[in-house]
């Protein structure tokens, strides 16, 4: 048995196809096939039932695959003890981030990062909350960046920041002639949302109480898969949008016209850094968070 049988396991395990698995371990198909059965003839049990498509684990297959994911965590372990000690930090440090963080967060630290600490290798998954707290579960990535209360207790949690929600509407909508809004100034009917699966959307909802509504204007229904694509339904005078206040940074003084702030106190979010509670990187993680912190804007 070897820990590169159990990496193999792990890809078949997690992508449930011979040929995804063998591309993510950089292996042929056939040379990732024949170690997992090799694997399978010394323990005397068959891990995967191969009849089904996508390839499913067996049961003693599910927990000898949970026990491979703790014997590689501890392997991991080991190589940072002895990495932690070295004067410059090294090695790879996998994070899953959530697509309303990503396209704001990310410019204002990575490259500072990679300057400050180019011996880490920096990989970046970006995903929804349940997607990425899957992966940091089933060790795929290593800290996650979301904008919610872990779903796991256990976890370890590191603030980065808050920011406040808001609003975003077409020159003509009558809210714009407020200096500041609360929540009630929001017409549910034009609230052009996310879709299901990102948590600002949830966020958004229980801010302008829109359980009951869909974000539908006339005859056309809207729900979209990214922040950037709802600020354009805005300015083409489609509804009107909640957006964090990281997603202003961008914005030139014409489309600022287009934001109104709520009054105090505002709705926030909290933007946090999630790892298992025995992080075996937790010195790249420390690295990670230092330089997050040192590139936020001011007033963050």
């Amino acid at each position: 048995m070897t820990l590169q049988q159990l990496e193999y396991v792990i890809a078949l395990h997690t992508h449930g196809q011979f040929s995804t698995a063998a591309e993510h371990c950089f292996v042929s198909q056939p040379s990732l096939s024949a170690m997992i059965k090799k694997l399978e003839d010394e323990l005397g049990v068959i891990l995967f039932d191969r009849r089904k498509q996508p390839v499913t684990a067996t049961a003693i297959g599910e927990q000898v695959i949970a026990q491979a994911r703790i014997v590689l965590r501890e392997a991991e372990a080991l190589r940072q003890i002895v990495q932690s000690q070295q004067e410059i930090p090294s090695g790879t440090l996998k994070i899953g981030i959530i697509p309303t963080i990503a396209p704001y967060l990310l410019p204002l630290f990575v490259e500072d990062f990679s300057v400050r600490y180019p011996a880490i290798q920096l990989e970046v998954y970006e995903n929804t909350t349940d997607n990425i707290e899957r992966m940091l579960k089933q060790g795929i990535v290593d800290a996650c960046i979301i904008a919610t209360t872990p779903s796991d207790s256990r976890w370890a949690t590191h603030p980065l920041y808050n920011e406040e929600f808001v609003v975003y509407a077409p020159h003509e909508s009558s809210i714009l002639a407020k200096n500041y809004l609360i929540a009630e100034d929001i017409d549910p009917q034009k609230v052009v949302l996310m879709e299901e699966g990102h948590c600002i959307r949830d966020q958004v909802i229980n801010l302008c109480e829109l359980r009951q509504v869909h974000s539908r204007l006339h005859n056309i229904f809207f729900e979209a898969g990214n922040l950037e694509t709802l600020r354009r339904l805005v300015e083409s005078h489609s509804g009107i949008t909640i957006l964090p206040q990281l997603a202003l940074l961008d914005l030139d003084e014409e489309r600022m016209q287009h934001v109104r702030f709520f009054k105090q106190p505002a709705p926030v979010r909290e933007v946090i850094l999630t790892t298992n509670a025995k992080c075996p990187k937790q010195y790249l993680t420390d690295a990670l968070i230092r330089v997050i912190m040192d590139n936020l804007p001011a007033n963050f």
